[in-house]
């Protein structure tokens, strides 16, 4: 008799299907066992059975066929997973949790093809927050999936179905989506990590929007290596019209992050006091520099989402529906939807340049920070007082979460240390757009030391100890060299991480440099026609469109020029004016900057 793993993961399947411990046939077998004897709720429609156990076995003889082998072509071979029922799958109906406006598509969304394409078997869909308006998960005419770690707590929403699924062992990961902390809020209550990318880095082709312009597919997950496995899968192809994000690259620990100064109005106790425990942990074990930051112009954009002509975008997409089916609208849906066409189009261009004037000043609070530490969601209210005040409740829960798709930012949730009450307290990590491989590694690291639950379960979620692989880069790149201040860990180093650049290697120049301290913080590197020597580099890797604007914050005497490497190759790095040199002190016999710091300690 197999044994079927309480909360299955990604890699502890793959792992079990190497050492031959389980198959695809036998998961799939406890996995449909488990669905039937679950909570119905959190299901809308399913793969009828015998397809599942179709696809499970042709995967089954690829594995017996030549393992290797099928490894490589199936990423996620037999990992079971659902999605959101506002995301296409062929064959099955789509609603949104609106019954009445059922579409049956013939083609699944890029994404659910993809994920196919990669091994995984999709196992059917799940309940949601109508129309994906709300972050409580208690919109749906179909009830409320129950929160598994207590029943008359809410699941979040708008994604409620998947996160529930994914918590109760149901399946390895599932998708959602987010416009306004869809993918995050019912992480941090389930004990889940929640990844929702820069916006644009997935295509939301066959996605049936709540706002078009904001919406992101976001993966939950029991892990982070776990997400960002789904993530690679996931990733559009060039011809994409987003495909413009290259996510940066692995970061050096302690980074600078921007956390609370006190508990806002909006969080509870328990939620207030879980968050600075997770935080002082985190602090405690060497992994950030906790930076007091002022969040008020994020709050100011958060309010722009549902008090603002967004609420308009909204009713584009599916204000024909409320109008044809009024009955079948979910009260607080309707409610909310009710004020959307008091917008008009002045109000729409107000509100961009309001927009236009607080991001400014958001993406500036990332000049003394790496990302931002926040709680995923400010309370865990009970059904009861979603139930008495609906409106209220909802806002608050979006405090730490509405302003992110508006700035273009990416976030990660994660499963922080708990609360007093035994419930699961999510932190979320927020970072520019692009940065969704630093924030991944970030809590990546940072689950040893408050991920300490699988699921509903006590025992400890197995760790990845490689870095993550890198993703895909979609636009044209320019490597530069960097000698100085610039490298990695040093304090200019954020020049290059803010314009998504990504660690390549560290090499060596060709012996034809030597290399001055121009003053305490900067070096010079300069080519000598003779007695040069060989000076270390690091090799970094920028989108060509951020490279002007890079190359206009560097101050004489530096510049940029092609550099010679040793083995002939020749890179954009920087270079410093002969004249500039006479009278500064020659470092060069240290080998490069980072040893000559090295050698002061």
């Amino acid at each position: 008799m197999f044994d079927l793993p309480e909360f299955p993961t990604i890699s502890g399947l793959l792992d079990a299907y190497r050492t031959q411990q389980l198959d695809p046939v036998q998961v799939m077998l406890g996995i449909t066992n488990r669905m039937e004897s679950g909570d119905s709720r959190v299901w809308l429609s399913f793969i009828p059975k015998k397809h599942l156990m179709e696809r499970a076995t042709a995967l089954l003889r690829a594995l017996q066929t030549d393992p290797e082998a099928a490894f490589r072509r199936y990423p996620l071979l037999g990992v079971p997973f659902a999605v959101k029922d506002n995301i296409d799958v062929a064959d099955l109906p789509t609603t949104a949790a609106c019954p009445a406006m059922q579409l049956v598509p013939s083609d699944s969304a890029r994404v659910v093809d993809q994920l196919l394409a990669a091994g995984a078997i999709l196992v059917g869909k799940t309940n949601m927050d109508q129309f994906a308006t709300g972050l409580v998960g208690t919109r749906s005419p179909m009830g409320t999936p129950a929160n598994p770690f207590a029943r008359h707590r809410i699941p979040g929403g708008s994604s409620s179905g998947s996160a529930v699924a994914c918590a109760s062992g149901l399946v390895a990961f599932a998708l959602g989506t987010d416009t306004a902390g869809s993918g995050r809020v019912p992480a941090g209550m389930c004990n889940l990590v929640g990844l929702k990318p820069t916006p644009g880095l997935i295509g939301t082709d066959g996605v049936f929007p709540a706002c078009k312009s904001l919406d992101c597919i976001s993966v939950f997950a029991h892990t982070v290596a776990d997400a960002w496995l789904v993530l690679q899968q996931m990733m559009v192809d060039p011809s994409h019209p987003w495909s413009r994000i290259y996510p940066l690259g692995p970061v050096s620990v302690p980074v600078r992050v921007g956390v609370l100064a006190e508990q806002d109005a909006s969080m509870d106790d328990m939620a207030w006091e879980a968050y600075v425990a997770s935080v002082s942990a985190l602090e405690h074990a060497g992994l950030i520099d906790p930076v007091i930051t002022d969040l008020t112009d994020f709050y100011q954009v958060a309010d722009l989402l549902y008090d603002g002509p967004w609420l308009a975008e909204r009713q584009l997409a599916f204000g024909a529906w409320m109008a044809g089916f009024p009955e079948a609208m979910d009260p607080a849906v309707a409610s909310v939807m009710r004020t959307a066409g008091r917008y008009s189009a002045m109000d729409v261009f107000a509100a961009e340049y309001e927009l236009a004037d607080l991001a400014d000043r958001c993406w500036h609070r990332f000049d003394d920070v790496d990302a931002l530490l926040l709680p995923t969601a400010p309370l865990f209210p009970t059904l009861a007082e979603v139930a008495a005040e609906p409106l209220a409740l909802n806002a608050r829960l979006g405090r730490f979460t509405n302003f992110v798709n508006l700035l273009g930012m990416c976030a990660l949730s994660m499963p922080g240390l708990f609360r007093q009450d035994g419930l699961p307290a999510g932190v979320t990590w927020i970072g520019l757009a692009g940065a969704d491989q630093r924030l991944a590694e970030l809590a990546r690291q940072a689950e040893p030391v408050i991920h300490l639950r699988l699921g509903t379960g006590r025992s400890i979620p197995p760790r990845s100890r490689q870095a993550l692989k890198p993703l895909p880069a979609f636009e044209p790149m320019v490597q530069v060299a960097v000698a100085g201040a610039h490298l990695s860990g040093f304090p200019l180093n954020k020049q290059l991480t803010q314009r998504c650049a990504l660690y390549v290697s560290t090499r060596h120049t060709a012996p034809m440099y030597r290399l001055f301290k121009l003053t305490d913080t900067k070096p010079g590197l300069v080519r000598v026609p003779e007695g040069g020597s060989r000076i270390s580099v690091e090799i970094w890797e920028m989108p060509v469109r951020l490279f002007g604007e890079f190359v206009m914050e560097i101050p004489a005497p530096l510049g940029i020029g092609k550099l010679h490497l040793d083995d002939g190759e020749q890179v954009c790095g920087f270079l410093c004016e002969s004249a500039a040199v006479m009278c500064a002190e020659d470092i060069t016999a240290s080998g490069g900057w980072r040893a000559y710091n090295a050698s002061l300690v």
